[in-house]
């Protein structure tokens, strides 16, 4: 019987070397940069339906698809699987045009907090925002994988609320700096969720700034909580950090309207359960911070993304 060959680990090994590279890196960097450069040349319209139908066409071929097929026969049992349908084809639409929307953010979020209403995008909690700026307390927003979230910190800086957000970056060093570069231009600090975030997310609270965060992923250390009907371990660096800091915590998302437009949504703070102390309760208010997610996902299911494993 012929032995295993011991040739293919040392392939392997150089391989990842060859793409970890700096050279890898670099050239990857330039396509990409080409890329965004021919996706800006298209004009936002044209290239959000080009996206869109990239998006839909590739979501025909790969296992995210039947996972979300799955996710949404769980959350909606009541839907004919035709209505689960489209509202897969709206997800991988919307996921298609955010995509391309990171090339035009920067004319997308054309909000002016002096002639409100005349741009494409509409605030619902200007109150809050201006409650937020200018009340000299840590604050904490979050929100989840709707519409266009990216959208949400650029509005907020515009109401001159810079918020420290946390991001995962890319393994690419040189398209990271570059994502950096872009985005605190246009959003305020950005802080990579690796194991020196919480210190930083921890000092910004302690100078009375406030934290975004999304929080509708899977989390495998934290608490259990009901998510359309099913158990899930959610994120609950949200309520730790309140319970800690003992400050507002308010939710945020986009809607994707038509015609190109979108409408920002900040809540008032929300009522946060409590102990016997009175100090903010981890598993309760995780558990609220999901219903709140739960509902925001009921009201548009298409511009959620039912792509990740979620339930595990």
């Amino acid at each position: 019987m012929a032995l295993p060959s011991k040739k293919k680990k040392p392939f392997k090994k150089l391989m990842r070397r060859i793409t970890r590279s700096k050279a890898a890196h670099a050239s990857i960097a330039f396509g990409v940069r080409g890329l965004v450069a021919g996706v800006r040349s298209l004009g936002e319209e044209r290239a959000g339906r080009v996206g869109g139908a990239v998006a839909r066409f590739v979501g025909r071929f790969v296992s995210e698809t039947k996972l979300a097929r799955k996710n949404l026969a769980a959350a909606f049992p009541e839907k004919s699987e035709a209505e689960r349908e489209k509202i897969l084809q709206g997800v991988w639409t919307g996921l298609g045009q955010t995509m391309v929307e990171y090339v035009f953010l920067d004319k997308l979020v054309d909000i002016d907090p002096e002639r409100l209403g005349e741009g494409r995008i509409e605030v619902v909690g200007v109150d809050q925002f201006l409650a937020m700026r200018d009340d000299g307390k840590p604050g904490i927003i979050f929100s989840a994988h709707l519409a266009n979230w990216e959208i949400l910190a650029v509005v907020a800086a515009r109401f001159g609320l810079p918020v420290v957000s946390l991001f995962r970056a890319p393994t690419n060093n040189v398209i990271a700096e570059d994502l950096m570069q872009q985005r605190e231009q246009m959003m305020g600090k950005l802080v990579a969720s690796n194991r020196g975030a919480t210190f930083e997310v921890g000092a910004a609270l302690d100078r009375g700034e406030h934290l975004g965060i999304l929080t509708d992923q899977h989390h495998g250390r934290g608490p259990q909580v009901p998510f359309f009907g099913r158990p899930v371990h959610a994120n609950p660096l949200v309520a730790r950090l309140a319970r800690h800091y003992d400050c507002p915590v308010h939710g945020a998302r986009t809607i994707r309207l038509p015609g190109g437009r979108f409408r920002v949504e900040l809540t008032p703070p929300l009522d946060m359960p409590r102990d016997a102390e009175g100090l903010i309760d981890i598993d309760g208010g995780t558990a609220k911070v999901m219903e709140t997610v739960e509902g925001w996902v009921r009201e548009n299911p298409d511009q959620w993304l039912w792509l990740h494993n979620r339930w595990r």
